[in-house]
Formats: structure tokens, sequence, C-alpha cells
């Protein structure tokens, strides 16, 4: 019951905005009430005459209708005889057998009634809808007369009865009219425990869809009356839950509302992630950055004071020791059943600073865009996807939004890597001519900053503080392949070539017999390359290689030639990184050359 007494928390603590339309913002809906499409206004008179209809642009947003118990909730098998109290499809409001005028005209006696029911209630009464319909040429008829769209939402518009004149859907006053007159109703009801509330109130066993997303899938059903009835725990659904109406409308309408708000939710593979803080406080999302860039961020330290600056801003807007943050996955198993298929809850300061740890070790140098981490999603689709096109990798829904929870609860509950993922993207980094140049380099990043997560989760180490003299073989082994494929590269930039260089197409060779292909590749560029690039990148090249076959000495020559540990991608990205930092002191023939071109 956690997600849904946090729900009704979330409510609560918004209950002003139900009802009220917002710009940017989705309509919380009252308890009572549900938000839908309409795509026909009726304008009424204050006698119920027919004034004007309109077809309501699908760009209009959505309005709010009264709704009962049943009608909420109804199926394809039992909607005609639950329709709603005000506004519904056309089909209901012109059925031959109406339940609809009966149900509105027993509000619309009540105590609670409200001036814009009785001039609706009249224009039923008539049966001219159809006819006033075709003649404002807002729908059209079969053969028979019947409009060939029914299911279109009727809305209506009520003018010339003072100050209550104006649309249904935006009349507070009408809106708690239906909720006093509904909840009114329910005195007699016999009442039960709520196991969400912990209250005696009205209990119902008729819930609605909680992601409108899914349609009206469900979160609570109980209809297994035979075969399996109730896995054999229960003789009857009480026995497994007890929820009243008032706890189900709040917890629905809120969960449906969070979905809804663009910044506290995130779709992936099918499957929607919501994070959120009941208060409403600002926090970031599961799925996204935790740290938005402003600037470039090239030195680990830099990324590492601009990480603390967003934690700390984000601890300042959430004051309180006790503030907390809910965490849930969902998912539509089938058309009509809703899951739940991840929950946590989480003092804010305890998911601030997982957030902040994950992207302070997942995190590597991104090209331009300096030190990053790179959100969830890309990591499963580098893992797990098909190229399309020139620059993008695709996953499969259902494999992506497996691994988005995985990734989900890596990131906020601290579960180690799995193992399966760090080697998916290592081997498909090993591998640049299975893919555009592009893709492969955003591969390789994703790979680099899971393995140093990785690498910290089992060691402690943290692998960006790495210094390129680090003794350690396959990263020695790395840097010395981006020193083959720069000094290539060199050459074939000079020349105006398009083509991979001989290091990268060995690559997956290379981390294999990595001794055999350095002699190798070194013989074609000592032979073809390295006389015919400029004095200072020869140079670099042969400094490089220095350093390195200093350091590879210090091991055993049997085990030169032995396949690499996935560290060497390290090596080598870091050392390709080196190649293009800016340095604060360059020698004067490369300064000539930067300005010069030659």
């Amino acid at each position: 019951m956690g997600l849904l007494q946090k729900a009704c928390e979330t409510y609560d603590c918004h209950a002003r905005y139900a009802g009220l339309a917002r710009e940017g913002h989705e309509t919380l809906a009252p308890v009572g009430h549900t938000l839908t499409s309409a795509q026909i206004e009726i304008t009424l008179d204050g006698d119920g005459g027919f004034c004007s209809a309109r077809a309501v642009d699908k760009s209009e947003p959505k309005i709010i209708i009264p709704v009962t118990m049943e009608s909420a909730s109804r199926s394809s098998t039992s909607a005609k005889c639950f329709p709603h109290p005000l506004c519904d499809k056309l089909s209901y409001l012109i059925a031959e057998e109406n339940y609809f005028i009966p149900q509105l005209e027993q509000w619309a006696d009540s105590e609670h009634s409200h001036p814009k029911l009785k001039p609706i209630l009249s224009y039923l009464k008539r049966k001219t809808m159809v006819d006033d319909l075709l003649r404002a040429d807002v729908i059209k008829v079969n053969e028979r007369g019947y409009p060939m769209k029914d299911d279109a939402v009727i809305c209506w518009n009520v003018i010339g009865i003072g100050e209550k004149s104006g649309p249904c859907w935006t009349d507070q006053s009408l809106i708690q009219a239906f909720s006093d007159y509904y909840f009114a109703q329910q005195k007699e009801y016999e009442r039960s425990l709520c196991m969400v509330s912990g209250e005696w109130a009205v209990l119902t066993k008729k819930h609605t869809g909680a992601i409108s997303t899914y349609g009206n899938a469900k979160l609570i059903s109980a209809n297994d009356d035979s075969g399996f009835t109730y896995r054999g725990r229960f003789t009857d659904e009480q026995q497994a839950e007890t929820v009243s109406y008032l706890a189900s409308q709040k917890a629905h309408n809120a969960l449906r509302w969070l979905a809804a708000e663009q910044g506290r939710r995130a779709v992936a593979g099918g499957r929607t992630f919501l994070c959120w803080n009941p208060q409403g406080n600002p926090v970031p999302g599961v799925v996204g950055p935790f740290h938005i860039q402003a600037e470039q961020e090239i030195e680990p330290s830099d990324y590492r004071a601009a990480l603390r600056r967003t934690l700390d801003g984000y601890r300042s807007e959430l004051p309180e020791e006790t503030a907390g943050v809910v965490i849930a996955a969902f998912d539509a198993a089938t058309p009509g059943r809703l899951s739940v298929t991840y929950y946590n809850e989480l003092q804010a300061s305890d998911f601030l600073q997982r957030l902040h740890d994950w992207d302070a070790h997942c995190c590597w140098w991104n090209g331009k865009f300096g030190i990053q981490s790179p959100p969830l999603w890309q990591i499963a689709s580098c893992a797990f996807g098909t190229q399309r096109g020139e620059t993008r990798m695709e996953c499969d829904d259902r494999v992506m939004r497996q691994q988005m929870q995985r990734l989900i609860a890596c990131r906020v509950d601290g579960a180690r890597i799995p193992t399966d993922i760090k080697r998916a993207l290592v081997q498909r980094a090993s591998t640049p001519q299975c893919y555009d140049r592009g893709v492969w380099k955003r591969i390789l990043f994703t790979a680099c900053a899971v393995m140093n997560q990785y690498e910290y989760q089992t060691r402690g180490e943290a692998c960006m503080a790495w210094e390129l003299d680090k003794r350690d073989r396959s990263f020695q082994y790395g840097r010395l392949l981006a020193a083959m494929e720069r000094a290539e590269a060199d050459f074939i930039n000079a020349a105006n070539e398009d083509r991979q260089t001989n290091a990268i197409k060995l690559m997956s060779v290379f981390r294999q017999r990595p001794w055999t292909v350095y002699e190798q590749v070194n013989r074609q560029l000592n032979l073809a390359y390295l006389p015919r690039i400029l004095p200072w990148q020869r140079r670099r090249y042969e400094q490089t290689v220095a350093e390195i076959m200093e350091l590879l000495r210090t091991f055993p020559e049997e085990a030169l030639n032995r396949p690499l540990d996935d560290s060497y991608l390290m090596g080598y990205h870091c050392q390709s990184n080196d190649f293009f930092k800016p340095k604060k002191e360059k020698t004067a023939e490369e300064n000539e050359h930067e300005h010069t071109g030659k």
C-alpha cells in the first residue's frame, strides 16, 4: 500500500490545484472527476434552447467531467448501464434505452443542484441533438439517420444564466456541486477499514486507470471468481485489500497527474518511470541527468566540483531531512492490467547522494562535450541496440524496459553494474568496423563510463583519476593503439582521405594478440606514413611509444602477447583524449602549425 499512500499524500499536498487549469501543466482531477478529451461542444441558452455546436480541436486541452464509481471503471460489457453524470459519448446521450437522463434528473432535483443542469436536462428531453448537430455540420449520419461516429464526447456550454454562464468544465461551483451530491449519496453506504488511509470509510471495488498512457489499465482489480479463485489465498476480494472510494480517487488521480507532468516522468521501452517528492519540491529524474552542464568540463576536478554544486543546489530546495522521494515504474502486461515493476522510497538526502555518486563514477570524456555521465537509455541502447541510420542506436522495447529497470536499480539502490551489460559494451567498442564512426565513438564513451563505474564498485578505484603512466599492461597497450591510430590519422588528414586506420581495423585482433598487431602496424607506419607526416607529429608518436615501451618492459616477456583486459579501452581513450586536450605549453613548431596549417 506504500504507493497508494504516497499518491494520496501527494494529492493532499496539491489539493489546491484540483480542478484548476494551469498553463504548461496537466490539470489535477478533483475527487469524483476525471480528465478526457471532448470532440463536440454544444452551447445552450438558459431555457435549454440550442444555440450552436462546434467540433473541438485536437490541440485543445482535456476537460474535467464528473464520474461515478461505476462509470469511471466501466468496461465494454457494462458500459451502457453506467453513463457519466454530465458529459459523455454521443451514443449514451441519444440511446433508446437512456440511462443518462434519469441519472442527470436525480442530480438536478437534489439539494446539490446547479443552474447549468436544468437547461441541459431540458434540451436532452427534447431529443433534437442529432438534428441540431447535423445542421451545424458537426456530425454525419448513415442511411438510417444514426451518427456515423457516435463515440464523440459531448461537453456543454450554458449561457444566459448570469454569473454562472460559461463552460461546464471550468466551473468550480459545478465541480463542487457534484462532489457534494455524490458524497451525500454515499452516506447510507456501509463503511469499513480503508487499508490506505487507516480510516473507516465507504469502500469501493471499482478503481480507475492510474496512467493515461495505458488507457484504463487498472492497478487494482478483483474479478477472479472462477477457476484459479484468488490463487487459493482468499475466498473473496476484501480479504486481499479494502480501499475507500476517497483514497482510490485521490491516489489514481494523483498518479495520472504525475505521469502527465513532463518534468516528473520518463518513458522507455513502453515502461513509465515516475520520480517525485510528495510535497512538490523539485527533484531530478531517476532516468535523466543529475547534472546539466552549463559549460564544457575537461578536468575531472572541474566535473566533480560541478556535481557537488548541483548536489548542494538540490539540497537547498529540500531542506527537511525527512523530505522523501518516491520512485515507481509501471507497465501494462495486458490492456486491462497495470503492474508496478519497481518501487522505492528514499529520504531526499539519500536519493540525491546516490544520483551524485553514480554520476561521479559512471562518467568519461565525451569529446567536445567534456566529461559526462551517459543517460541510462544510452547505456541500454549501446549495449543491446541495433544501429539505425548513421547516428543512432535503437533497442527493442522489451529489452529496453528490462535493461532500464536493471540500471535504475544500480543507480538508486547501489547495485553493481551487471556483468553482461559491461561485457556487451566492451565487445561492441572493440569492433569499430561494425558501426559508423559517430555511433562507435558514442559506444566507446559509454563503455568507458560503465567500466569506470564497474572498477569503482569492484576495486574501489576511480579510473578517471588514472594518469597515463598507470602500471597496467592492458591500459598501456590501449595507449599504444591510440598512438598508432593518431600517427596514421595525421597522414590521412593531410592527404584528405576518408578511411579507417589500420590500427582501428585490427582493433578486435589487437585485443587478442596485442604485440603481434603492434609489430605489424608499426612496421607499416615506419615504411609508409611516418616519413610523410610533419616532423613534430612523428616525434610525438616516437616519444609516446618510447614511454609506453618503458612501462611494458616491466612485465614478463611471456605476458606481452596475452589477450588484453577490458581496461585497454580506457587506455586507448585516455591517450586519444590527451592528444586533443588543450596544453598550456606547446612547442613553437606546434603553434606555427596551428596558425598556418603547415
